[in-house]
């Protein structure tokens, strides 16, 4: 259990080449610093990045796991279609320019939407299967189909503390159809999840966040288990 309170694209070029099996993470996604959930708005943290500087940054981290993960390797991507100026903004304007090829998208319905009444309701959030290798398979244990909708992968916080938690139960999902994954990476730790879920399952975990504050929430949500 490695954790870094720094960085991730710091951090990540540290890492030895081919040294870990799979990646579950899901990025800050560029907002703008007044988010809302259907009509509730809050500032979780800072996140109004120049859409350019997003698109690189977003890039370079994709790139960068590339290098870290194995050849069959895989990241599970955690993003979403945005709207920014009245235009859809999507993560394939990055993916498509990665290294990865993409395996499947995943559509999940998490209700995390917005009530504006100039377009349909967003519900939607996506999780990319990337991987190095064409020939890359996952096992489908949990016998499911390509859309998960809230009541399965239900959103989660931490205790009011982190307001933009992904499900204990989706990586646990995610990580059970990898079962020869044992070296395990989160880039965007948040409030740590992932190593949550990892110490539970016996994984090795990697860990790092930025935010000290978030960092931690998840130091001490792992060490207690």
């Amino acid at each position: 259990m490695e954790l870094f309170n720094d960085d991730c694209l710091k951090v990540l070029p540290t890492l030895p080449k081919n040294s870990v099996d799979l990646i579950i993470t899901s990025p800050p996604y560029n907002l703008g610093n007044k988010h809302h959930t259907g009509n509730n708005y809050h500032q979780s943290y800072n996140d109004n990045l120049p859409e350019n500087i997003y698109q690189e940054q977003q890039l370079n981290l994709l790139n960068e796991c590339f290098r870290i993960l194995k050849d069959n390797g895989s990241i599970m991507y955690n993003h979403k279609n945005r709207i920014k100026n009245g235009i859809q903004i999507t993560p394939y304007e990055w993916i498509l320019k990665s290294k990865f090829i993409i395996k499947q998208e995943i559509v999940w319905i998490n209700r995390s939407q917005n009530f504006d009444k100039i377009r349909f309701y967003p519900f939607t959030e996506r999780v990319y299967w990337l991987a190095k290798d064409a020939k890359t398979k996952l096992n489908n244990v949990i016998n499911k189909q390509d859309v998960f909708d809230w009541k399965e992968w239900k959103p989660e916080g931490t205790k009011g503390l982190h307001k933009r938690a992904f499900p204990e139960k989706m990586v646990n999902d995610l990580i059970s159809c990898f079962p020869n994954a044992q070296y395990i990476c989160d880039p965007y730790m948040g409030s740590g999840t992932t190593g949550v879920v990892c110490k539970n399952l016996n994984r090795e975990f990697i860990g790092i966040e930025m935010d000290k504050n978030y960092f931690d929430i998840a130091k001490n949500r792992i060490e207690t288990i």
